[in-house]
């Protein structure tokens, strides 16, 4: 099964990615040869107009091959004069660009697509109710008991878990005003968190307030009109997308251990697992999967969309192209980082499942 919901996951993602090149290819007037998923040998395919459409060997992958592309200069096509028109190499680099983007934006979109999808059906968030306190800490000290919900910091509203810590960790050694709801009684305590150094998501010291207690787990639905859902999947997927960024930055800095770094393996372990939790927890995961995928495309690397817009924004500010050689040794170089990092990616999923090392 682990592997059905794996290739769903990136079936879908690649059919996105691409359709988002040919959609824009073929509405700026250019001639798609191939639509392909996967790559490699062709297992079936059909050729409908001009384009034929493939299912190809390995399925890591697509790609839409229209005339007058080439990744190199040494693949370049003869092309008929009267297809100049229609042939990629002779288009405007402002129609250029549109096609090359379009796929990493199509990612992009589907994932707010995604987020929306959830959203609209009420937004899941943890209750500001406490679980566990921990003895002698500042909340214990102050008599908060578990199943206390508290509804008020310093005379902001609470409703959720997530707006009682933030408040509190951005206070260290401040005295805080808390009213809590303890079975219908309204109680206020003046509760003083104390001064911790954590680890943040990058595994970075971080100095907060604590006081001491962990939540309940209970959680309720928030329900969202079409506009703040839409909004909140835009939200959702800028805030990912960003995440995305400052991790990259983070594993350059060595800051984020190189052996976090996942590949397909890895993307199959966790697809089938999110599946297990539910359908929410799959598309869910499919979207953060999406944002990635057209993120790391957007990177100016050679042999990836990122590197050909890098050539049009140089060609653009030069006007003129750049000369062959350039061309053929950035785009092996590309290759060999790429290839590079898809062999890093498997070994640490290969290191994962012999060592059984969670992600």
């Amino acid at each position: 099964m682990m592997l059905i919901y794996a290739a769903v996951l990136l079936g879908i993602l690649v059919f996105v990615h691409e359709l988002g090149h040919f959609i824009f290819a073929k509405s700026l007037g250019i001639k798609v040869l191939k639509f392909s998923l996967g790559f490699g040998p062709k297992i079936i395919g059909r050729k409908y107009g001009e384009t034929e459409y493939l299912l190809s060997a390995f399925p890591l992958g697509g790609y839409v091959k229209m005339l007058g592309q080439s990744d190199t200069p040494e693949e370049e096509e003869v092309i008929s004069e009267e297809e100049k028109h229609r042939a990629y190499n002779f288009q405007p680099i402002w129609k250029r660009f549109c096609v090359v983007f379009s796929g990493p934006f199509f990612n992009l979109c589907f994932a707010v697509l995604i987020f929306f999808a959830v959203f609209i059906n009420g937004v899941p968030y943890m209750l500001a109710e406490v679980g566990d306190i921990t003895p002698n800490s500042p909340a214990a000290q102050q008599g908060v008991m578990k199943g206390d919900r508290v509804i008020e910091v310093d005379g902001r509203q609470i409703i959720r878990w997530d707006e009682m810590t933030e408040i509190i960790h951005e206070q260290p050694g401040k005295e805080l005003t808390i009213k809590i709801d303890r079975g219908g009684s309204i109680l206020t305590l003046m509760v003083r968190p104390e001064k911790k150094v954590v680890k943040n998501l990058f595994g970075e010291d971080k100095e907060v307030g604590l006081i001491g207690i962990a939540p309940s787990g209970k959680t309720d639905i928030k329900k969202t009109g079409i506009i703040s859902a839409f909004t909140l999947a835009v939200s959702r997927t800028w805030d990912i997308s960003e995440l995305t960024l400052v991790s990259m930055v983070k594993l350059v800095q060595r800051i984020i251990p190189a052996d976090t770094i996942g590949g397909p393996i890895m993307i199959f372990q966790m697809a089938g697992q999110q599946a297990s939790h539910g359908a929410m927890s799959f598309f869910t995961f499919m979207a953060v999967i999406s944002i990635n995928l057209g993120v790391l495309n957007l990177l100016p690397i050679p042999v990836l969309d990122g590197g050909h817009l890098l050539f049009m924004g140089i060609e653009a500010i030069r006007r003129k192209p750049l000369s062959d050689k350039v061309i053929i040794i950035s785009q092996k170089v590309g290759l060999v980082l790429l290839l590079s990092l898809m062999a890093f990616a498997f070994y640490n999923d290969i290191v994962r499942l012999i060592t059984g090392k969670t992600f």
